[in-house]
């Protein structure tokens, strides 16, 4: 076993004890190892570069270290792939932060997991959705004809 140092706000902490107590778990070691194998395996059931969209949704204080730009600038940097965001204010520092991106999972999830990393960055949570691409092209009679395939959500990847 490898020996990991991490530093939790009082918070983050609290939370911790809470879980240890309802889960029953011996310690905050073995409380982290479970947290961190349910982290893990959430995002293994899907193969990296299956289709998928992807709503990333997160708490950002727009006051820190120039996260008021680099929240927006990271989205652009993936204008293929981002199809909406929203920002809502929350309080006088915080914003709740949604974005709903499209692409292969690793893509996705990466984009995701880079932001939730950012210091001033909370309460981050991505869902991916699977997706099936391309199917039949075929044209509607509504509005000028043009041909074209659907995205299809899928139960499972």
């Amino acid at each position: 076993m490898q020996r990991v140092t991490i530093t939790l706000t009082d918070d983050i902490a609290e939370a911790l004890d809470d879980f240890l107590a309802a889960s029953g778990a011996a310690n905050r070691s073995e409380a982290i190892r479970d947290l961190v194998r349910r982290g893990l395996a959430a995002r293994a059931d899907a193969p990296r570069e299956a289709p998928c969209y992807g709503v990333v949704s997160c708490a950002v204080d727009q006051s820190m270290r120039n996260l008021a730009v680099r929240v927006p600038q990271s989205r652009l940097d993936r204008h293929d792939q981002t199809v909406a965001a929203l920002s809502v204010p929350l309080d006088h520092s915080t914003s709740l932060e949604v974005a709903v991106m499209r692409g292969q999972v690793g893509d996705v999830s990466g984009f995701a997991e880079a932001l939730f990393l950012e210091r001033g960055v909370m309460h981050g949570a991505l869902s991916l959705i699977p997706v099936s691409e391309g199917g039949p092209e075929h044209v509607h009679n509504a509005g000028e004809a043009h041909a074209h395939a659907h995205v299809k959500v899928e139960s499972g990847f």
